[in-house]
C-alpha cells in the first residue's frame, strides 16, 4: 500500500485543505479548501466529508483484489476497444463483488449519522468520486469516475461508495491513464459525501473564470439549465449562457452605484431537466421535458448571475494567490429550489486554456467553399476533415477508425477512447461547456455542438469538412475543402508609433481578435449586431402594440419571447453585442459607430418594409445622421443611445466612444449631439467622446467647423472615394474609375489630417483602403495620421510594414 502521512478513513471538509490531494483527491481537497477559507468570504458550500484514498487502498489490500486487477490489466492494448471493454468490466465486477472491511463500513456510517444531525434524518447526499491525480495542469480526469445523487440512508451510501471505487476502472479512465503514462496503482480514489443541494427543484450549471473558447481571462462564463447539472456536462441540453466582465465587477461609479457588467445573455433551449426518480433504485434520477415557460426564461436572474461571478472571482483569486501564478478555475454551482439559495459544489483548475501559448497566433482559413450540410456552435477556432462515421450508441465505438469525423447525438466520458483519434467531432446536442466541447478543446480538435440534426443529415462514409473558424456559426461542408493555417509569433512584432486599431463587427470574434497586437477598436459596426442578433426593425419593436399583421406579430413574438417590453429586447441585445467588443479590448478605446444601414437594408429587417421608404439611390439617401434627429426615426435612435448608455454606465465600459456616420452638415452634427444628450449621452460627461465619420467632401471642406463640435474624425475611404469621384462603386459600367488611391481622394485625406492635427483633434481611418493597399497605409503614415483601423486579417502584416516605414522616416 502507498504510504500515507494521515492513516485515516474519513476526513471532514473543515479539516481538509488543498495540501490533502494525495489523501482525498483534487475535488474533495478543493471543497475542503473552500469550506475552510472561502465560506467566511460569502461563498456558500454545503458541509460534508471524504472517504480517503487510504481507505481505498486499505480496501484493495484487505479484500485481496489488487493482484487480481493487475493480472487482468496485464498485456492490455487500449487501442483494442473490445478487449478494453472486457477487461474493464472484469475489474469493476471484481471490486463490486468484494466486501468492504467492517471497520471501514462502520466509519462511513458513523460520520453519515453526524451529517444527519446537522441536516436531518435520512438526509440526501451527493456521493462523488475524487481521484488523487485529478486536475493536474496537463491532465483533466473530470467526468471519468462516477457520481451518485440523492443517496439516502446508510445502506444506499455504502453501495454508492463501492460503485465509486469501481469507477476508477471505467474503460475511459483506464484508457486515459494509459495514454498519460500514469501507473494504475499510483492513483487512488477518494469519495466526497456532501449534503445535496436540491437543484432538481431549482437549477444548476458550470462557471469558468476564463473564456473556454479563446482563453480570454477578463470574463466569467456561466452556463445553466433547469434541474440537476449532469445534463450540461453530458451535453443533453443547450444551456443558458452568460458572460460577466471581471474588470468592473464589484466596482462602483462616481455616484456610488455598483456596476452590473453582464455583457452577454443567451437563452438556451433547455428541452429537458434531470430530477430525482424515487422509484428507480439503480439510477435514482431521470429526465423529464421542461415546460414552455421554463424554456423561454433564464434559469437565474441578474442578481444571481453577478453573485456567481463574484464567487468565481473570489475562488480564482484564492487559488491564484496560493499557487503564486494566475490559475483559472472550472466551477460547478447549484441553486436549491426549496430555499432559493445558490451554492458552489465543486471547483477545479481549468486545464486547457490555462496551458495555451498566447504568444503564437494560429489562424485557420478556408481556401475554397462548398455546400453546407449543417450548422452549429463552434468549439475551437480550427478546421478538421475526413470521412464521417455516424455512431449513435457507445457500444458501437469499436467501428470507429483513426482520422474519421465522429458524428453522434452527444458524448460522455465513455466515448473518450475514440474522441482522441477523431479529426473532428459533430454532435446534435450540447452547449459550449458540454462534455464533447471540453474534451475536444483538451485534444485540440474542432468540434461542432448543438447541430440538432447532424446525425441525420450526415452519412457514414461521406467526406466532410468541419469548420469552426468562421465566427459564431460553425459549419459542416460537403467534401474535403482546402484550408490553410497561418502561424505568427507575436513576440517578434514591434509596436509602431502610429496606432494600429481593428475593425470589428462580430461580437463572438472579439475575444479571439483581442490577442492580435492592437491599440483598440477603430470601428465597431452596429449593423452586424442588429442583423444577426436582433433581426427586427427597431420601429417594429417601438410600435409592437400597434402592429396589425398577425403573421408579423407572431414572428416578432417568437424572436423576443423572453421580453414583455419589446423595446428592451433591442436595447439589451445591442448593448450585449457592443459590450462583448468593448470588454475584449478594455481599457483601450472601442469606437462604436451608430447604425449606418441604408433604407433598402433597413427594409430587409423583420417589419422593416412598413417603416422604410423606397429610394432610387439609398447610398446617398436617408442614412446616418439624417435619420437620428428625424421624427420618423428618432424613437428608434433612442434605443441605440440607451444601449450605449447601458454599456458605459451600467456595465462600466467607459472605454466606448461613439461615432456619427454620414453627417453632411454642421447643422446635422449639432442636431444629433442635441438628440444624444436628450437620450442620456452627453459629450464630455463620464469621458464620453463623440467622433464623426469623414466620408463626404463637405466633412473635409468644413473640417475646421466640424472640429468645434466633435472630438475627432475617422476617415471612411469607401464613401469618400465614391463621393469625391462621383462614382457608384456598385455600378459595373464605371467601377474601373473607382480608386481610393486617386489623387483627388488623397488630397482630401491629406487636407483633413492637417486640419485635425492643427485643431488637436484625433484623426484616424477605418475604411477599406489601408487593409487592401499597403502603399495607401504608408501614405497615411507619412501624412501623420494618428491611427489606422484595419480588418483583423491584415493587422499583423500592416503593423510590420509600418514599423519599417517609421524607421526609414526616423519617427
Amino acid at each position: 500500500m502507498i504510504k500515507f502521512k494521515k492513516r485515516k478513513f474519513i476526513l471532514w471538509f473543515k479539516n481538509t485543505s488543498i495540501k490533502d490531494i494525495p489523501l482525498v483527491g483534487g475535488k474533495n481537497a478543493s471543497l475542503g479548501e473552500m469550506y475552510v477559507n472561502l465560506s467566511k468570504k460569502g461563498v456558500s458550500i454545503t458541509n460534508g466529508f471524504s472517504v480517503t484514498a487510504y481507505a481505498y487502498f486499505y480496501f484493495l489490500e484487505k479484500a485481496g483484489i489488487k493482484k487480481k486487477i493487475k493480472e487482468i490489466l496485464k498485456g492490455l492494448n487500449v487501442g483494442d476497444l473490445k478487449d478494453l471493454s472486457r477487461r474493464g468490466s472484469l475489474i469493476r465486477q471484481t471490486i463490486l463483488r468484494s466486501k468492504l472491511p467492517k471497520e471501514l463500513e462502520d466509519e462511513i456510517v458513523k460520520n453519515y449519522k453526524i451529517l444527519e444531525k446537522q441536516y436531518g434524518a435520512n438526509t440526501d447526499v451527493a456521493v462523488r468520486s475524487s481521484a488523487t491525480a485529478e486536475d493536474l495542469p496537463d491532465a483533466s480526469f473530470a467526468g471519468q469516475q462516477e457520481t451518485f445523487l440523492d443517496v439516502r440512508g446508510s445502506e444506499q451510501l455504502l453501495v454508492a461508495c463501492k460503485k465509486c471505487f469501481a469507477s476508477l476502472f471505467t474503460n475511459r479512465a483506464i484508457s486515459y491513464r494509459q495514454d498519460k503514462k500514469f501507473d494504475h496503482f499510483s492513483i487512488g480514489l477518494s469519495i466526497g459525501i456532501q449534503k445535496m443541494v436540491r437543484a432538481d427543484k431549482g437549477c444548476s450549471g458550470v462557471t469558468f473564470s476564463i473564456d473556454t473558447e479563446t482563453g480570454f481571462k477578463n470574463v466569467v462564463l456561466i452556463n445553466g439549465s433547469w434541474g440537476l447539472g449532469e445534463n450540461i456536462v453530458q451535453g443533453n441540453v443547450t444551456p443558458d449562457e452568460f458572460y460577466v466582465f471581471k474588470e468592473t465587477l464589484g466596482k462602483k461609479n462616481k455616484a456610488g452605484r455598483e456596476y452590473a457588467p453582464i455583457i452577454s445573455k443567451k437563452l438556451g433551449s433547455k428541452l429537458i431537466k434531470m430530477i430525482y426518480d424515487t422509484e428507480n433504485k439503480v439510477r435514482p434520477v431521470k429526465n423529464i421535458p421542461t415546460t414552455i415557460a421554463e424554456r423561454k426564461s433564464f434559469v437565474i436572474n441578474n442578481r444571481e448571475i453577478l453573485q456567481l461571478a463574484k464567487w468565481t472571482v473570489i475562488i480564482e483569486k484564492h487559488y491564484s494567490e496560493k499557487a503564486g501564478y494566475f490559475k483559472p478555475m472550472d466551477i460547478e454551482w447549484a441553486k436549491d429550489g426549496n430555499t432559493g439559495k445558490l451554492y458552489i459544489v465543486q471547483a477545479r483548475p481549468e486545464t486547457v486554456m490555462s496551458q495555451k501559448n498566447f504568444n503564437v497566433l494560429e489562424e485557420y482559413q478556408l481556401v475554397s467553399s462548398g455546400k453546407i450540410i449543417v450548422t452549429g456552435s463552434p468549439v475551437g477556432a480550427r478546421i478538421g476533415q475526413g470521412k464521417a462515421n455516424v455512431i449513435l450508441n457507445v457500444k458501437d465505438i469499436d467501428k470507429f477508425k483513426k482520422g474519421e469525423v465522429l458524428v453522434t447525438d452527444m458524448t460522455d466520458p465513455d466515448w473518450e477512447p475514440i474522441m482522441k483519434i477523431a479529426s473532428a467531432i459533430v454532435t446534435d446536442r450540447g452547449g459550449r461547456t458540454c462534455h464533447a466541447a471540453i474534451v475536444s478543446r483538451e485534444l485540440g480538435i474542432p468540434c461542432l455542438v448543438g447541430t440538432e440534426r447532424g446525425s441525420r443529415m450526415i452519412k457514414t462514409g461521406q467526406e466532410i469538412t468541419v469548420s469552426c473558424a468562421e465566427g459564431e456559426i460553425g459549419k459542416v461542408y460537403q467534401g474535403l475543402l482546402k484550408f490553410k493555417v497561418k502561424t505568427t509569433n507575436l513576440k517578434n512584432i514591434k509596436r509602431p508609433k502610429t496606432k494600429i486599431m481593428i475593425n470589428i463587427g462580430e461580437p463572438d470574434l472579439a475575444f479571439s481578435m483581442s490577442f492580435i497586437p492592437n491599440d483598440g477598436v477603430g470601428l465597431a459596426r452596429e449593423e452586424f449586431i442588429v442583423n444577426h442578433f436582433i433581426k427586427i426593425h427597431p420601429l417594429a419593436l417601438v410600435n409592437f402594440g400597434r402592429i396589425k399583421d398577425k403573421g408579423l406579430k407572431n414572428k416578432i413574438e417568437k424572436l423576443t419571447s423572453a421580453y414583455k417590453d419589446k423595446k428592451q429586447f433591442f436595447i439589451d441585445k445591442l448593448a450585449y453585442g457592443i459590450a462583448m467588443i468593448a470588454a475584449a479590448f478594455y481599457p483601450k478605446d472601442a469606437i462604436v459607430r451608430f447604425s449606418d444601414f441604408k433604407t433598402n437594408e433597413y427594409a430587409n429587417l423583420v417589419g422593416g418594409s412598413i417603416y422604410e421608404p423606397k429610394e432610387d439611390n439609398p447610398m446617398i439617401g436617408w442614412r446616418g445622421a439624417s435619420r437620428y434627429y428625424d421624427d420618423k426615426y428618432k424613437a428608434a435612435f433612442k434605443l441605440e443611445c440607451l444601449a450605449l448608455k447601458k454599456v458605459r454606465e451600467e456595465m462600466g465600459l467607459n472605454n466606448v466612444k461613439v461615432m456619427i456616420p454620414f453627417c453632411r452638415t454642421i447643422s446635422e452634427g449639432k442636431k444629433v449631439i442635441k438628440v444624444m444628450e436628450e437620450f442620456g449621452l452627453k459629450r464630455g460627461v463620464n469621458n464620453l467622446e463623440v467622433y464623426v465619420m469623414c466620408e463626404i467632401p463637405s466633412n473635409v471642406i468644413l473640417a475646421e467647423e466640424f472640429c468645434k463640435i466633435f472630438d475627432g474624425f475617422s476617415i471612411g475611404s469607401n464613401d469618400l472615394t465614391q463621393l469625391a469621384l462621383g462614382v457608384d462603386r456598385d455600378s459595373q459600367l464605371v467601377s474601373h474609375i473607382y480608386n481610393e488611391r486617386d489623387q483627388a481622394v488623397k488630397t482630401l485625406v491629406s487636407q483633413v489630417i492637417k486640419i485635425a492635427k492643427k485643431n488637436k483633434r484625433k484623426i484616424g481611418i477605418c475604411g477599406q483602403a489601408p487593409s487592401d493597399f499597403p502603399d495607401f497605409a504608408q501614405f497615411l503614415v507619412k501624412e501623420g495620421i494618428d491611427s489606422i483601423s484595419l480588418n483583423p486579417d491584415t493587422v499583423i502584416k500592416t503593423t510590420i510594414d509600418i514599423v519599417k516605414l517609421e524607421k526609414r522616416l526616423k519617427r
